[in-house]
């Protein structure tokens, strides 16, 4: 007479589950992301021209440093940086490798927002 031997599978361990979990959770989170994206960039476009713009008002009309002039910024824009261009009077506000705006002083105007395209001229 013949025996069947089964084999069984063994549980799988707590480490195993909790990578699955977390893979899930990252997949959750990136399709989040992924539906959003239009309005996170969208966001970040508004507030790396308020950085530019209020950065270099800040520096060319207040005179004060740039490092100090992030004070004025609003609570969550700690992901933006600035970088300051004294040759030509201009304060860059970028955020994320995803959007970035650049405010330009101009002698009787003010701070200004420059464009893609006044930005390409050059």
């Amino acid at each position: 007479m013949a025996t069947v031997k089964t084999t069984s599978r063994s549980q799988p361990s707590k480490r195993r589950i909790a990578l699955y979990i977390a893979a899930f959770f990252l997949m959750i989170l990136l399709a989040v992301m992924a539906y959003n994206f239009s309005f996170i960039k969208g966001q970040l476009n508004v507030g790396t021209a308020y950085g530019a713009r209020v950065a270099c008002s800040c520096h060319y009309i207040g005179g004060r440093d740039l490092k100090d002039c992030e004070k004025d910024f609003e609570p969550g824009m700690e992901v933006i940086g600035l970088s300051l261009d004294e040759e030509r009077k201009r304060v860059t506000a970028s955020a994320l490798m995803i959007a970035s705006a650049t405010a330009e002083f101009r002698e009787g105007w003010g701070c200004v927002m420059l464009t893609e395209s006044q930005l390409e001229q050059e």
